[in-house]
């Protein structure tokens, strides 16, 4: 396979300012000074609710009295929120005050939905509109009492996923009618009060079917597989031997049934060395699961041992398996203590052992708070880069990219087999797994391919979205929280800067995804496992991302793509080469933001090439012709004149 090594990024396109999927876009369209932080949004709250508060309930089917108010008062129809089918509205709270960091105070019309929360206000020119999903609030807080005026009045703080905080006032004595905290609460963290997502009652018809974008079997016929080395199984098909773990695996030929379940049972979760990929050329693959269960003392497992024996010998081209553990040695060590551990190079005959020194979720969940900090609201130009630094965010993404890198290589260049794993096998064995293979497959860099790519390596092999997300649970101080699959979008993109023509997809598509990572509007990364997916019938009730993405592909290619099939992209891992992705953590602040959006150039670019391209089809038949007509002319059958074989 030929080898791609990157140039020196270009520079940073902007993006577009949108909320995908969630009515509208998300707009704070007005450029002004900029704030600070809580103590300067308290001062302004203070000097600001002197402004007149009023109010009306409006029932979840919407009241007569509010239809007449509707149809009679051109304000209201402008203020009015988009519903999406299935949405319904729960409060409507008159002369809301949004206090926004940028620009100041804003009054409008604040609706609350079972799906999201929409303030617009008609003041401005245009008008100023904030459309955002209760699925990306991870905490809300009221702040009552604050005296201004002679009124009193309540304050909301929205602490969101997605790098924002929201703030709001209305007049403390509506709150009894209108009851917004609580609505709020009750309908952004359904999942704290037994109730279902959004996701579940949302009803939108596309004509493509996004759950048919990922076929298992279909996916392992792509590589090659099943061979003389390896099979297809339906061993976990009852999600038994491996709760966590797809219906469907790949595993060696010839492993016994008691042999498999000493393997699982030596394994953290049961989660046993299943393939993720093969290389096409020389058979070294892919392989991933979870820690070995040696504890202190030492524990082996010869089933283990003859298992990892086994994937080693599927690979003619080596007689090495390079075992890559995602830990930091002296974490692994810790786990060791534990119960946990990692392979013995003394048990495991001719393999490696090598720790990539990546960092756990703890770590990576702090590393960004730093960075909302930092970015959000107000950013200090002249520590920019020190205090983007400081967060170590961009450290932590080097350490994961270099990493996949050194797998990738592993496999193409030394044609090695390599195992993958850290604790659990569903956080840092996802990311390393899927940049590998996004790096040496070109599949994996179209549309179609990344969205298979998601679905293998993280929703069917039990990346805990649920729990490192926390879909609808207020409980925003959760442990377990992280974010992990952001980093690995993260890292996607970094790629997409040094190799701008690889990748099918433009920078639109991976802010979908992440948008809709929290949105709760689709069902795509609901849920822990397939187990769970499969129990709860995620794809009867609910709509895949997919479905949204495929139904208007060209809001989402990139028209410089190339297609590199059978090229191995090797990402430049240097700090220096990498950047932080301002179009991402920064695009809520206006000064940030481009004055045409780029997804519409893109388009504007898609459009100019299927133009060239048809020309050139229609320049390629007038070749074609010609040739035929002048070969009857002259009756000479040696003489040809080839069409030219051009692609724009």
């Amino acid at each position: 396979m030929d080898r791609l090594v990157s140039s020196d990024s270009l520079a940073a396109k902007k993006p577009p300012r949108l909320a995908p999927g969630s009515g509208q876009a998300s707009v704070e369209s007005q450029d002004g000074p900029a704030g600070s932080h809580v103590e300067w949004c308290k001062q302004l709250i203070a000097a600001t609710i002197s402004t007149h508060h009023s109010a009306s309930v409006v029932p979840e089917d919407i009241s007569k009295d509010y239809r007449v108010l509707r149809d009679g008062n051109k304000v209201a129809q402008m203020e009015e929120a988009p519903l999406f089918p299935g949405e319904a509205i729960k409060t409507i709270a008159k002369d809301v005050t949004y206090i926004c960091p940028f620009i100041g105070a804003i009054s409008g019309t604040l609706t609350l939905t079972d799906y999201k929360l929409y303030f617009k206000s008609v003041e401005r020119e245009p008008p100023f509109t904030l459309d955002v999903p209760l699925g990306v609030m991870s905490r809300i807080e009221q702040i009552a009492g604050l005296q201004g005026h002679g009124a009193s009045s309540c304050g909301l703080e929205i602490v969101c996923k997605d790098m924002r905080n929201l703030r709001f006032t209305y007049k403390q004595e509506e709150h009894g009618k209108l009851e917004i905290f609580e609505n709020l609460t009750h309908f952004a963290f359904p999942v704290s009060i037994n109730l279902p997502l959004f996701a579940m009652k949302y009803k939108e018809n596309f004509p493509v079917q996004g759950w048919k974008v990922y076929d298992p079997v279909a996916e392992y016929k792509r590589q090659g597989l099943p061979n003389e080395s390896w099979t297809i199984s339906k061993v976990n098909s009852n999600y038994e031997l491996c709760d966590t773990y797809p219906a469907i695996v790949v595993m060696p030929t010839n492993v016994k049934d008691d042999d498999l379940c000493k393997v699982a049972a030596f394994r953290t979760s049961g989660r046993f060395p299943v393939l993720s990929w093969i290389h096409p050329e020389t058979q070294a693959t892919i392989t991933r699961c979870s820690q070995p269960m040696v504890g202190p003392n030492d524990k082996r497992c010869k089933e283990d041992e003859k298992y990892l024996q086994t994937i080693m010998d599927a690979n003619a081209q080596s007689h090495k398996l390079t075992i890559f553990d995602a830990r930091q040695n002296s974490v692994a060590d810790a786990n060791k203590a534990k119960g946990g551990g990692y392979e013995s190079e003394s048990a495991y005959s001719n393999a490696e052992l090598v720790f990539l020194e990546i960092h756990n979720i703890h770590v990576i969940r702090e590393s960004l708070r730093k960075l909302k900090d930092v970015v959000y609201p107000v950013i200090d130009e002249s520590k920019w880069l020190s205090n983007i630094d400081s967060t170590h965010w961009l450290e932590y993404i080097r350490i994961l990219l270099a990493g996949a890198v050194r797998m990738a290589d592993k496999v193409e260049s030394a044609k090695t087999s390599v195992v993958i794993h850290c604790s659990d096998g569903w956080d840092r064995t996802s990311q390393l797994a899927s940049l590998s293979m996004l790096i040496l497959d070109s599949f994996y860099r179209t549309i179609k391919g990344f969205e298979v790519l998601l679905e293998k390596e993280w929703l069917s092999f039990g990346h805990r979205f649920a729990v490192r997300v926390g879909h609808g649970d207020e409980n925003h101080a959760a442990a377990d929280r992280s974010p992990i699959f952001l980093q690995f979008i993260d890292c996607v993109w970094q790629i997409t800067r040094q190799f701008p023509a690889a990748f099918e997809f433009n920078e639109l598509f991976l802010l979908t995804i992440l948008d809709h990572l929290y949105s709760c509007l689709f069902g795509t990364f609901l849920f822990n496992s397939d187990q769970q997916r499969v129990k709860e019938e995620v794809q009867t009730k609910t709509v895949s991302l997919w479905s949204y993405i495929n139904s208007q592909l060209e809001e989402f290619t990139n028209p410089f793509y190339v297609n590199y099939e059978n090229h191995v992209l090797y990402p430049v891992t240097s700090l220096r080469h990498l950047e932080l992705w301002v179009n991402y953590y920064v695009r809520w602040n206006p000064r940030m933001r481009p004055q045409v959006p780029i997804h519409q150039n893109s388009k504007e670019l898609l459009g100019i090439r299927a133009e060239l391209q048809k020309k050139v089809e229609e320049l390629q038949r007038e070749v074609s012709n010609l040739a035929m007509s002048s070969s009857s002319e002259r009756a000479s059958p040696t003489h040809s004149v080839s069409p030219v074989q051009t692609t724009v």
